[in-house]
């Protein structure tokens, strides 16, 4: 029997070795327990992130552009609910095929859109702004995940080209580009909220999750229009440009005595709803932005000056034969040669010599200041964008020959919304009032320029100018008296004046006894044989007084006069300055 084979003990780790390795082990398992305490318990915000990541989100919730109302409360700017197409690149998940049915439903192409989604760290951007429901509703269907609808606002003008050069419109973000719209962004605009939302994969918000900001809608602005009116003188204004073949036409009606602003319109104009490019020749607001030399819409401010300095009354007598005045190499002009005529007679025959004659009697401080305190040179500050203050030279550079022309309306300057402006001095015994196209809740404070008395006598000679006799018959209007002075003025060309370019114009109020309207007309070159003011301008501010008289309810002054001359009965009356 052979001894058992004797075998070697089995080798033995060291304790320390083993001990150690317990340690690891069991170190690591606590730092994994308290890394997964920190995160999971006492600092979890770092794994809400990531996860919020990929499905929360935060929109902006748009504020809603306040309204444009007229002094009625008629809506001329309104803000309607519609949807955009948006995307989040970073949750896009598109084949090409889907990328190419997208771009043909939006209208563009597969490489812009591709552009659009290239940067996938961006989480929001615009695929197409402001679609119609019905499109909006098919981008939907296509099922793209992070393709979504986002709701905005468009702006809708129910006036369109009627009202366009007084509210302006605004760019697809709603920010106002145009008049009122521009002028008054800060009211109307509002302020945006925002919101926590969860999206889907498809990126359709499935719960709201909280309110960060509440937005803040814009405030409603009220007018001073009246939509009635506007829509008078504007129809009433396009007649005019259309039968003289005018290049361009403006009026502005004003409430005598308010100084605020009922109606203003401009030919050429535009359509504000069509958000195609816009030709900034139709944008432009002429009447307040637009300059021109009055002719002889002016000349009832050389009067008041002379009757204000105790100089010449009523019925002062000016020689005005042989039609015509030669001061230094210059000669002036009456267009109908005349004799001797009183102070209100020249006015209501439209003399440039007497005119002249009354201009050059006075110091050139006095009649600047006149044509200054009226106005003239400054702006009317209706808070319009874009309004100009005209041009009034210091007298002190006036040499004779421009004092003479200044006092009938050449070397000077205006706008047509300054010039209705300035005849409220005569429509309210002597007080200028600020214009406003925001309607006003009292009456404003004025500033006397000329005495009652100075101004009542000046209304009279509108009146007679407005009568058989004198330069505006045309103006008249059945059942009222009219007051008011036509202007018909050559053109700068260069360095001199154009022989056949023209600009017409009347001012006028009505009723004449107690004026509750100031009607402004201003029609630029028109071309179809008639080019006096009397002729071309009177006839518009006749249907438009008429119009406005009756809309405003104001009683006749002149129940007796049912009757008054049409446009082809009317006598040509010669008045060319």
């Amino acid at each position: 029997m052979k001894p058992a084979l004797k075998r070697d003990p089995a080798p033995s780790l060291p304790t320390w070795r083993s001990n150690l390795l317990l340690i690891v082990i069991g170190a690591w398992f606590i730092g994994l327990t308290g890394r997964a305490l920190w995160l999971q318990a006492l600092n979890n915000d770092f794994l809400q992130r990531k996860g919020e990541s990929r499905y929360s989100r935060v929109i902006e919730i748009g504020a809603s552009r306040g309204m444009i109302v007229d002094r009625n409360n008629e809506p001329l700017a309104i803000s309607t609910p519609v949807e955009s197409v948006a995307a989040s690149p970073a949750d896009i998940e598109a084949e090409p095929a889907d990328l190419r049915r997208l771009s043909q439903m939006l209208g563009v192409s597969t490489e812009e859109l591709r552009g659009k989604l290239a940067d996938t760290k961006r989480e929001f951007v615009y695929l197409k702004r402001q679609l119609p429901p019905e499109q909006a509703e098919h981008v939907v269907q296509l099922g793209i995940p992070g393709v979504f609808l986002q709701r905005e606002h468009r702006r809708y003008y129910p006036a369109g080209d009627v009202m366009a050069h007084i509210i302006g419109f605004t760019g697809v973000d709603e920010k106002g580009q145009e008049a009122l719209e521009l002028a008054y962004e800060d009211r109307l605009a509002g302020k945006p909220g925002s919101r926590r939302v969860i999206r889907d994969r498809l990126g359709r918000i499935v719960e709201d999750v909280e309110s960060i900001r509440a937005p803040q809608n814009g405030e409603k602005l009220k007018l001073s229009i009246d939509a009635r009116i506007q829509y008078l003188a504007f129809r009433e204004l396009k007649e005019a440009v259309t039968l003289h073949k005018a290049k361009a036409g403006g009026i502005v009606v004003l409430d005598a005595q308010s100084g605020e602003v009922l109606a203003m319109a401009n030919l050429p104009t535009y359509n504000p709803n069509s958000r195609g490019k816009v030709d900034a020749q139709r944008t432009r607001n002429r009447v307040v932005t637009d300059l021109f030399e009055p002719g002889s819409t002016l000349k009832p401010f050389t009067a008041a000056a002379a009757l204000e300095a105790g100089l010449f009354d009523f019925s002062t007598i000016i020689q005005t034969a042989p039609g015509s005045m030669t001061i230094g190499k210059r000669t002036i002009h009456d267009a109908h040669p005349q004799g001797a005529l009183t102070v209100a007679q020249v006015i209501q025959k439209s003399s440039n010599v007497g005119t002249a004659k009354m201009g050059l009697t006075m110091p050139s401080e006095m009649l600047w200041s006149m044509f200054s305190r009226a106005g003239f040179g400054t702006p009317p500050r209706s808070g319009f964008p874009g309004e100009v203050s005209g041009r009034l030279r210091a007298h002190a550079t006036w040499k004779p020959i421009e004092q003479a022309t200044m006092s009938y309306g050449y070397g000077i300057s205006v706008s047509l919304m300054q010039l209705a402006r300035a005849y409220t001095i005569f429509a309210s015994d002597g007080v200028l009032y600020p214009v406003t196209l925001l309607k006003r809740d009292g009456p404003p404070e004025g500033t006397q320029v000329v005495s009652a008395k100075t101004a009542q006598a000046v209304r009279r000679m509108l009146e007679m100018a407005a009568q058989p006799g004198g330069t505006a018959p045309g103006a008249q209007v059945a059942g009222f008296t009219v007051a008011g002075k036509t202007g018909t003025a050559h053109k700068l060309e260069g360095k001199g004046y154009a022989a056949n370019r023209y600009v017409s114009s009347f001012v006028g109020m009505a009723p004449a006894s107690k004026p509750r309207v100031i009607i402004a007309v201003m029609i630029d070159e028109p071309s179809a044989g008639q080019h006096y003011g009397g002729a071309v301008a009177a006839p518009v501010f006749s249907l438009v007084a008429a119009g406005t008289l009756r809309l405003l309810s104001v009683p006749p002054d002149a129940p007796g006069k049912t009757t008054v001359l049409a446009p082809e009965e009317l006598p040509v009356v010669r008045e060319d300055v």
